[in-house]
Parts: C-alpha cells; structure tokens; sequence
C-alpha cells in the first residue's frame, strides 16, 4: 500500500518517507515487485540462473560441511532469498544419493511457494530455527531495504526522502544508531552530494539469519565494496526486464543497492571474491585440452561449453567481482572448506 495524502483538490499525492519504508513497501507489499508472477529472472539475471555450475558448486560446499559436521543424520540447506527455488532445485538435484538422502532443504522467500516444485523443498518464510548445515543467500542482502544518508548544503549527513515517482529531498539528519553505522563504516566527508547507504539493517538480518544456525556455514554472495572503497556517491539503482533504470519505489522495478559485506562479518568469518571461492570449489573457466576435440568430438563440445560458463561464473569486472561471507557456526574457522577456499583468494 503506498502512502498517499492528497492536496486542496483531492488529488492524491504520495508523501516523502524514508528509501527504507518506501523500498519495503515497493518490493514486497501486497503489488510488491518480488510478489510478481514472472519472479526476479524475469528482470535480471544473477549466477544461479547463468550456470547450473553455480548450483553444483554450492552441492559441493553443503558436502564439505556435512564432513565437517560428522555426517548428522540430518543436514540442512537453507536458501535465503530463494526466488522461485532455483538454487535450491539444483542443488537438491546435483547432491550423491547419500548426502541427498540426508538433507532438509529450505527456501525463505516472501512470495507464494510456485508451482510444480521439487516436493521435497520447504517453503517459508522464515528460516528455520536450531539447524545444523548450510545457509546460503545469494544475492539476498542487496535487496534487504536500507536507508539513503546524502551530506547536505551545509555540510550535515541528513536522510534522503523519496516519494513514490523518485523524486528526492532531503530529511532530518542521521542520528542514533545510524549515525553511529556511518561513522564507523561509510564516513562521509562534509562535501555536498556525498551519499551512503545506511546499511545497519542487512548488519541485523544478516546476524539473525546467522543465529538461526546451530552448527555449520552461513555464506552471503553480493555485490559489494569495502570501507576504504566506498562508492561517493552509493550505489542505490533499480532493475527492470533486464536493463538497469531509475530506483523508483512505486513496485515496478528492482531496487538494489550493493552490501558493506564487512560490517555484517562477524568474528572467524572470511570475505572473499566469488572467483577465489568457486575455484575453490571446482569451477574452472580453462579450455579442454585440443586433443579431445579429435578424441571425443562430442564430450569436447560440452567441455567447451561448461569452461565459457564458468568463465562468465568467475570474470573478472563481472560475477567473479562478487563477495563472498563465508561466516561459520560452532566448526572451527580452519576447517578444511575453509581453508581450501581461501588459499585460493589472490593476493
């Protein structure tokens, strides 16, 4: 529902509030854009839906995890952000039979559970609470809703406001909790236009999310920048049928804007790209050798295949740019799917 008040002539108009309160309502209220049938692929299109290599990846990581945790009887995966269950499908569907036959898979997501889903997924909103395995929420943190901070003429970090059409102005400024955020993560010079987004509200879901773990590894994928990289001026933007356009909250785009992924880590986690941890795991862009090409012509050409989708998986100025928060849960932070994915980080 959107907030509206209406002038002298009874026309309705939408009232100014904060890019927290106006991104929640324009995702996920009741015409939210992640309630629509065609589902985020249908407007952009992350690494769950550019490779199945990306969903075997992450099977091979929930079986390192089983290893570490001793092979339970019962080993979760827990998809954050779980869209129409794409990553989740493919997961369940890459696992040995001995693993599979173990796991309790969860989707969270907010829209309606879609038809003709592996039934073997449990749909939710929520995650669920005291499980032992692997949480993975890819692409899940950028759409947790944040504020705007936006340094103002006279030098003070205020809120930025937003009607329901993009127009901005300028609010209060930042005080209390979010004041502190900024001024420890993304301070701002007193330079007119500098902006941030105010991102304690992913720091406390990412934390809740984490806490619903009894034991195992909770790993966030995103877009995303470190302190002493901060973009000037954020990265707020909006996503429609494929082309980036204007963040406008009125339910007809993506609105998204990349993560501090280090103000969520918390203590023993490892921050990472997405080409260090993929390789790690076994996703390799390098070409088949020439010689199966007059081998096994065939076997050749689907070689050929997976090496240019781990390619796009694992590029440079693309995916690959991804982070990785790897944060585990009662193992110890030098496990070996640990320490195998980190060796590969680049120096």
């Amino acid at each position: 529902m959107r907030s509206v008040t209406y002038d002298d002539d009874g026309a309705g108009v939408s009232v100014p509030r904060g890019w927290r309160e106006a991104t929640e309502t324009a995702l996920y209220g009741p015409d939210g854009f992640y309630r629509r049938p065609e589902g985020p692929a249908g407007h952009f299109r992350t690494s769950v839906h550019a490779s199945p290599l990306y969903a075997a990846a992450v099977a091979r990581l929930l079986c390192r995890v089983d290893e570490v945790l001793g092979h339970p009887e019962e080993v979760a995966f827990v998809d954050m952000g779980a869209g129409r269950g794409e990553l989740t499908a493919g997961v369940l569907a890459t696992l040995p039979p001995d693993v599979a036959a173990r796991v309790r898979a969860y989707a969270v997501e907010r829209a309606e559970r879609p038809a003709g889903l592996d039934p073997r997924v449990d749909w939710r909103a929520a995650p669920p609470a005291g499980v032992t395995g692997l949480l993975f929420a890819n692409e899940w943190l950028d759409n947790v809703p944040v504020d705007v901070a936006e340094v103002a003429a006279d030098g003070t970090t205020r809120r930025v406001l937003v009607r329901d059409d993009g127009t901005e102005s300028l609010g209060e400024p930042a005080d209390g909790p979010d004041a502190a955020w900024l001024a420890r993560w993304w301070p701002l010079e007193a330079e007119p236009g500098l902006r941030a987004e105010i991102g304690r509200t992913r720091d406390e879901a990412w934390a809740a999310a984490v806490a619903s773990l009894e034991r195992g590894l909770a790993v966030a994928v995103d877009y995303a920048h470190a302190r002493e990289a901060r973009p000037p001026f954020g990265t707020l933007t909006g996503f429609r049928a494929g082309r980036e356009t204007a963040p406008v909250p009125d339910g007809s785009c993506d609105i998204t804007a990349h993560v501090a992924l280090d103000a969520c880590a918390a203590e023993g986690a490892a921050l990472l790209t997405q080409r260090a941890a993929l390789g790690a795991l076994g996703v390799s862009g390098g070409r088949p050798p020439l010689s199966l090409a007059s081998e096994d012509p065939a076997a050749y050409v689907r070689a050929l295949a997976r090496a240019g989708q781990a390619a796009e998986l694992t590029a440079s100025g693309g995916l690959g740019d991804f982070g990785w928060l790897v944060q585990p849960v009662g193992v110890p932070a030098a496990a070996a799917l640990l320490v195998d994915v980190a060796d590969h980080e680049e120096e």
